[in-house]
């Protein structure tokens, strides 16, 4: 599971070195694609081949499924990090991310999400009251 969040930087290449807790479980190969909220998410190969079984269970002929399958995998890349646990960020990838130098790195679960530091900051800013105000909603007698 990736948990924390890390705060790593693009080199001049746009090649980001994953943070050392995330290396062993990305090793095998990484997929890095659109995520929702202007983030990537980067996927150990395994997991994403889990969520791919799930979207082609989708019914072709619903849009919105169709959409989702679209955008998810039409910027979709495959890599193995190299050997200081690099991974390099396609142009396309970075500008829907809106990602410059500073990055945050957020362990998600299952995944991990790629930010840019600034929109990382504002989004926990604007969330910290939602996350705040929800929790007993979305996980009743949790706390």
């Amino acid at each position: 599971m990736f948990m924390g969040t890390h705060a790593p930087r693009l080199d001049e290449k746009g090649r980001l070195i994953l943070p050392a807790k995330f290396r062993d479980e990305l090793a095998g190969g990484v997929v890095i694609t659109r995520g929702q909220d202007h983030c990537l998410y980067a996927f150990p190969i395994k997991e994403f081949e889990q969520m791919y079984a799930q979207l082609r269970a989708a019914p072709l002929a619903q849009k919105q499924a169709r959409d989702y399958v679209r955008v998810m995998l039409s910027g979709a890349d495959q890599q193995i990090p190299d050997k200081q646990g690099r991974i390099t960020l396609p142009q396309n990838l970075r500008a829907y991310a809106g990602l410059e130098r500073d990055l945050a790195v957020v362990g998600s679960g299952s995944r991990v999400e790629i930010w840019d530091a600034k929109t990382w900051e504002a989004y926990l800013a604007e969330q910290e009251q939602v996350f705040a105000d929800t929790a007993e909603e979305v996980l009743p007698g949790f706390f």
